[in-house]
């Protein structure tokens, strides 16, 4: 999520090899992928590992652990950490005065010069991003939206937050700001006098009506009983409070995503992250979504992701493959 510095000329993510490293750098765990793209276009996946975070241990580790991760897995795959292409992803971003972490959920990154450190222990230039831009570069490039590569692709995240990332003909597009996608943080209740309060400081805003910690949580201030997403899911045909959650859900979904729809008319959305793994999204939500839109129907495709939990660390490796711009927030 970082621009392109004024003195770097397009290209400095030169591809160099025709194996890219991928990282998805999570708050419980780090996934590193070494991946060649065939003459298909398909991944060739030839080193894939998983390690366990070790946030508890502060910054320092979490610094040391992604280097040597990357290093393990450029030694397995044969290539040169000097010249292999590598990105990272990983939830929130930089910013872009300082280059400094901020909204990671790995809180001892926040405040820190993750990026810098890190190229400086590997010795290289390494290209970034958050995870959603991640997750919808690579269901764009190997899954759900492949189809609609040539167009607009919006990815969304709902899970512990809400969050979306924007793919404009097959590249990230970040906005100069690097806040493209963000969805999750407009308000589709706003001025509403029970309007939720959010963290981010303004009242009524989408994640606080459609991550799954959200939705757990108004079951919990219901019924006094705290209890996980798919088991109020379950329960909608016989607990008037799941029911009332779900709708809750459906009606914030159709909202924010017809707002989605009706600035940037995309080819293809595709949903990611636990909560979409709800079925009332693709039938009751889409339908709210069409009674909210500014048009008379919605042909918009919304999709459920197909790559899993391994559509981030793919995305990472494809972004410092032949794409021109890779940004910074």
């Amino acid at each position: 999520m970082r621009a392109q510095d004024e003195d770097e000329a397009p290209g400095a993510f030169a591809v160099l090899s025709d194996v890219a490293i991928g990282v998805d750098l999570g708050g419980t765990k780090t996934e590193v992928v070494a991946l060649r793209l065939g003459t298909t276009g398909e991944p060739d996946i030839l080193v894939r590992e998983r390690v366990a975070t070790p946030r508890d241990e502060g910054y320092e580790a979490v610094l040391a652990a992604t280097a040597e991760i990357v290093r393990a897995a450029c030694t397995r795959a044969g290539v040169d950490v000097a010249t292999v292409p590598i990105g990272v992803g990983m939830p929130g971003g930089l910013e872009r005065r300082t280059g400094h972490v901020k909204n990671s959920n790995t809180t001892c990154l926040n405040g820190r010069p993750f990026r810098t450190d890190l190229e400086t222990m590997i010795g290289r230039r390494i290209a970034f991003d958050n995870d959603a831009n991640c997750f919808a570069l690579a269901e764009t490039r190997f899954g759900a939206t492949r189809a609609y590569a040539d167009g607009i692709v919006f990815g969304v995240i709902l899970g512990t937050g809400v969050g979306g990332g924007l793919v404009v003909r097959g590249s990230v597009w970040p906005g100069p700001q690097g806040i493209a996608g963000e969805w999750g943080h407009h308000a589709v209740y706003a001025g509403a006098p029970d309007a939720r309060p959010c963290y981010c400081g303004a009242r009524g805003c989408l994640e606080t009506y459609a991550s799954g910690s959200a939705l757990e949580r108004r079951y919990e201030d219901i019924t006094g009983t705290r209890l996980s997403l798919a088991t109020i899911a379950k329960q909608v045909d016989t607990d008037p409070a799941a029911a009332r959650v779900v709708e809750e859900l459906v009606d914030a979904f159709g909202r924010g995503l017809a707002n989605v729809v009706d600035i940037l008319d995309p080819s293809a959305i595709v949903l990611g992250g636990g909560v979409s793994n709800l079925a009332v999204l693709y039938g009751a939500g889409r339908e709210r979504v069409a009674r909210y839109v500014f048009n008379d129907e919605l042909v918009t495709p919304i999709v459920r992701h197909v790559l899993g939990d391994s559509a981030g660390v793919l995305g990472a490796a494809l972004l410092p493959l032949g794409v021109p711009t890779i940004v910074e927030s």
